[in-house]
């Protein structure tokens, strides 16, 4: 698939691998990209140096339907959640209400198969491509922009 230099495309399983249940806060991650563990973060240093963070440590992560387009629904990622989502296939997220991880669809059952991820040329968005098994909206839509389109011409 061609893409452009600055907005490159990077598939699961890119990078090496962190035990599974550790658990990190932002904190850890913000304060230089350590990890609970004091180790420095797994995500890849020349991806992470890309990465345009707000003042809280995170990026917007749009998640999109890889076959149809579809735009589902927007989550945050930290160098953390991106790192895991690379290399475990599955969309993991920064909970800002909870202040934890979370992977779409490990309560629910709605999971999201990474098929590609991609930084926009700023390198201050993420786009996920998944393949959206269930609704991807906590409400039980399928996106998080179904229930509330707006009119046009008012």
């Amino acid at each position: 698939m061609p893409h452009h230099p600055r907005t490159p495309t990077i598939g699961p399983g890119h990078f090496g691998r962190r035990s599974a249940g550790e658990r990190i806060t932002l904190r850890d991650v913000q304060n230089g990209r350590m990890t609970g563990s004091d180790r420095p973060s797994a995500l890849d240093p020349a991806i992470a140096a890309r990465l345009k963070r707000g003042a809280d440590g995170l990026v917007p992560a749009i998640a999109q339907q890889y076959d149809t387009g579809e735009v589902l629904m927007l989550g945050w990622m930290d160098d953390e959640a991106l790192h895991r989502t690379l290399t475990t296939g599955r969309c993991t997220y920064w909970s800002r209400s909870r202040r934890e991880y979370w992977v779409k669809g490990d309560t629910s059952g709605h999971t999201q198969q990474v098929k590609s991820v991609a930084l926009d040329c700023d390198g201050d968005t993420v786009l996920v491509k998944v393949d959206q098994v269930g609704a991807a909206c906590h409400t039980g839509d399928r996106t998080c922009f179904d229930a509330d389109v707006l009119p046009l011409g008012q």
